[in-house]
């Protein structure tokens, strides 16, 4: 196989193992491990008058109860506030075990550690704890109102009041020609991965150290986060990040009650302690994300051009804020899209609810700002008479106007400046790719079958790959093969085989020869974590600039071993030899075994590192100052500010008027992350995300009533697309590569989510012509909206159909 494998669709490497069931994943280890389970809140907001575990001690096999009044220092300390913000003012977090009061519906109030999970749950089911209800917070419009409050010292339930402003909005919109405003709703929901979380830990008393297994997007910081709460060094903790069966957001929070309460019982008790999380303790116990409430106002000129942005967004986080406002930041910043916006205005007001934490799910709040800014130049088109895509491309960032500064700050406390891009042409490729101009003729054969047919379209941009960094370590061995590791965790993205392609390429060896780790604090303690599209943009620059300093001292060492000048040297198929010079030549192998010079020999290969075994100079040490033995390098990369992909989707709907069933019959996406590494990975994760836009759109809804009960907590209720519902895609690529790291990459992972709900909205709506402004949207709220004598409709479709109101 070629060496020269970037851009190539290498199948991906850890299939084999994934699919014959040699994964290796956090309920496989520990068989013999303790086990722990939880008690958890029935109630979404009440004080804790008592825990009477008198019963639980009864059951034979029961080793432990912990409850609050058991957590030793650091511990009984509220959970950090992982990412501070000047503009949240008012930040809370829970307890590892619940401190006095429960906040909503299954927060953790005692943990129970027994010989086996059975035991453990039975033990938990004689628990008695007593409550004392209070009232409850559910829903944004809820929080706003504040009759009562989440926090008694947070009276109007606003955690934070994110402003970003550029221009005077005000005037703006007073001078613009045209305006209008309206409302949208976006509903609760969550990421389901097939695998919850999970932690296994393990005390050895005897060096004092803990070794944790946790299903995480982020080791590093879990080891850093056990050894603050739990008081140890940072060098007696080792986390590691096995296979893990999904993430999508929910692992990027850290610590997880459970990542510090297992390792605590582990420690106390001198066993090995296990806890994975079942299926309803993931609903109610996780965390969700969406749920957003938007009222905008624009103003434009006759042909519709944006003059001014005002939007005010209600955002709900739940009952704490561990991760700080990201999301929030996310949707201000990423609402903008591929448009000139000359004036712009965001606040985003974020609030408490007695519901699950909110923290980022694929896509983290730019689903949410593309449905407020593309459901925005529907509504131009629609109030103008024009043809949406002609709004669109009316607004569009032209490609000699980048790099294009939005004026705004990003979520890594950057500015929102756009890197590279070609907006216009992914349009046009859309259009091409949808059949854009055909869409009468669609609509006009679907009625003639009895269905209603419908084109939507929607656009957008994501910032991709925020700092501050990721690190790389790449090492060739005497055997020849070739050890990658970086830090930060791999949930299925495909790491493995991207980030081999990107070090055989570099580096001139046959892929089969590289392997690569990811996750494990052991071989790699520096690192930020799995989330924003990054894992490529960051650990993928990062171990292409340690392949290439491999690369340079292989080049240095066998050219004094050929007698070359190192300029004159290339690497190919794992062998270094002299351009145009047949026979002059070594294999890296052998070059790596130089790299470390040896007194003693141990095998035939480590021979020839010997001190008698070639010469040397007099006068020169066998390492060089600065130098270091083997053949292996470690670096960083960390970026000046984030690289924006960007892409561009339609969706053509059918609506059934006997059911009101929404048939998504065909999906085009048009995509750009830059120089693409491995487009079969890239298309699957386009794919993914695809299935999950269309589950956010027309199915995944979390349902609480107003006492914060969790209504649809199952498989059985909670509704997700199946591959019956996921529509055959369509995919072109665009590179516009980026001009601010070393490969030109930009991240891919969530680039399918993100305009799901918007386009398809748009696509119901021109199907229906009733406006759609909340989603997801049933069979059932979509024949309700019809039959609604009193809902709005379109002015493009009382022009299609003659009807005046």
């Amino acid at each position: 196989m070629t060496t020269k494998l970037f851009g190539e669709p290498v199948r991906r490497r850890e299939d084999a193992r994934l699919i014959t069931g040699r994964g290796r994943y956090l309920d496989d280890i520990g068989s013999d491990a303790l086990a722990a389970a939880f008690v958890r809140s029935p109630h979404a907001h009440a004080r804790v008058v008592d825990v009477d575990v008198d019963a639980a001690l009864d059951v034979e096999g029961l080793v432990a109860v912990y409850t609050y009044e058991d957590l030793p220092g650091p511990l009984a300390e509220p959970l950090p506030v992982l990412i501070p913000h000047p503009q949240l003012h008012a930040p809370r977090t829970g307890y590892p075990l619940a401190n006095g009061e429960v906040n909503h519906v299954g927060e953790p109030v005692v943990m129970v550690v027994a010989t086996d999970r059975y035991v453990a749950e039975d033990a938990a089911e004689r628990i008695v704890v007593t409550y004392e209800e209070l009232p409850v917070v559910v829903g944004v419009d809820a929080a706003r109102e504040a009759v009562h409050a989440v926090h008694a010292d947070v009276p109007d339930n606003v955690a934070a009041r994110h402003h970003q402003e550029t221009g005077d909005a005000d005037a703006a919109l007073a001078a613009s020609p045209h305006t209008l405003s309206f409302t949208q709703y976006i509903e609760r929901s969550a990421c389901m991965p097939m695998e919850g979380k999970g932690v296994h830990a393990r005390w050895d008393a005897g060096d004092r150290s803990l070794r944790v297994h946790t299903s995480t997007q982020a080791s590093t910081s879990v080891r850093a986060a056990i050894a603050a709460k739990l008081q140890l060094s940072l060098d007696q903790v080792e986390v590691v990040a096995p296979d893990v069966g999904g993430g999508f957001g929910v692992k990027i929070v850290h610590p997880w009650p459970e990542e510090l309460l297992v390792p605590m019982a582990a420690i106390a008790l001198g066993r090995e302690v296990k806890w994975a999380e079942d299926r309803r303790e993931h609903f109610i116990s996780s965390a969700h994300e969406r749920q957003q409430r938007q009222e905008i106002t624009v103003g434009y000129d006759d042909d519709g051009r944006v003059t001014a942005l005002d939007v005010h967004v209600w955002h709900d986080n739940g009952a704490y804020t561990p991760y700080g406002i990201i999301v929030p930041i996310v949707t201000a910043t990423q609402l903008v899209g591929p448009y000139v916006i000359p004036v712009y205005r965001v606040i985003v007001e974020s609030v408490y609810t007695n519901t699950v934490i909110v923290t980022p799910y694929r896509g983290a709040g730019r689903p949410q700002g593309c449905f407020a800014m593309e459901r925005t130049m529907d509504r131009i088109a629609d109030a103008l008479g024009l043809d949406r895509a002609v709004v669109r491309e009316r607004n569009l960032i032209r490609p000699e106007q980048f790099p294009y500064d939005h004026r705004l700050t990003f979520q890594d406390g950057r500015p929102v400046i756009y890197d590279s891009g070609d907006y216009p042409g992914l349009l046009d490729k859309l259009r091409a790719l949808v059949g854009w101009e055909s869409a009468e003729e669609l609509r006009a054969d679907a009625e003639a079958r009895g269905k209603l047919l419908g084109v939507g379209m929607a656009l957008y941009v994501e910032g991709t790959g925020p700092g501050p960094y990721e690190g790389g370590h790449v090492q060739v061995l005497g055997s020849g093969k070739v050890l990658v590791s970086t830090g930060l965790t791999s949930q299925g993205q495909g790491h493995e085989t991207v980030f081999a392609q990107i070090v055989a390429s570099e580096l001139g060896v046959p892929i089969e020869d590289v392997e690569v780790t990811t996750g494990d604090t052991r071989r790699f303690g520096y690192a930020v974590g799995t989330f924003a599209s990054r894992a490529a943009v960051m650990s993928g620059n990062a171990v292409a600039l340690a392949a290439r300093g491999v690369r340079e001292k292989a080049l240095r060492i066998a050219a004094d071993v050929l007698e070359a000048d190192p300029g004159d040297l290339e690497i190919d198929e794992g062998v270094v030899s002299v351009r145009g010079t047949p026979g002059a030549a070594i294999p890296l192998r052998t070059v790596a075994v130089l790299s470390n010079p040896l007194r003693y020999a141990f095998d035939e290969a480590a021979k020839q590192a010997t001190q008698f075994a070639r010469s040397a100079s007099d006068d020169k040490p066998p390492v060089a100052p600065g130098d270091a033995p083997g053949l292996e390098h470690r670096d960083y990369y960390s970026p000046i500010r984030s690289t924006f992909a960007s892409g561009a989707h339609a969706a053509v709907v059918e609506i059934d008027p006997a059911t009101w069933e929404i048939d998504v019959v065909k999906y085009a996406v048009v995509h750009d992350c830059g120089n693409v590494v491995n487009p079969m990975i890239v298309e699957g994760q386009v794919h993914g995300g695809v299935a999950q836009g269309v589950g956010g759109a027309l199915y995944e809804r979390m349902a609480y009533d107003a006492d914060g009960q969790l209504q649809n907590a199952s498989f059985m209720d909670f509704l997700m697309p199946y591959a019956s519902e996921v529509p055959d895609v369509v995919i072109d690529h665009q590179e516009t590569p980026s001009p601010l790291n070393p490969l030109g990459i930009k991240g891919a992972g969530e680039a399918g989510v993100i305009p799901g709900t918007a386009a398809i909205a748009s696509a119901i709506e021109d199907a229906t012509g009733r406006r759609i402004a909340a989603m997801p949207i049933s069979p059932t709220q979509l024949y309700d909206l019809v039959r609604d004598g009193s809902s709005e409709t379109t002015a493009a479709w009382r022009r299609r159909t003659g009807v005046d109101a």
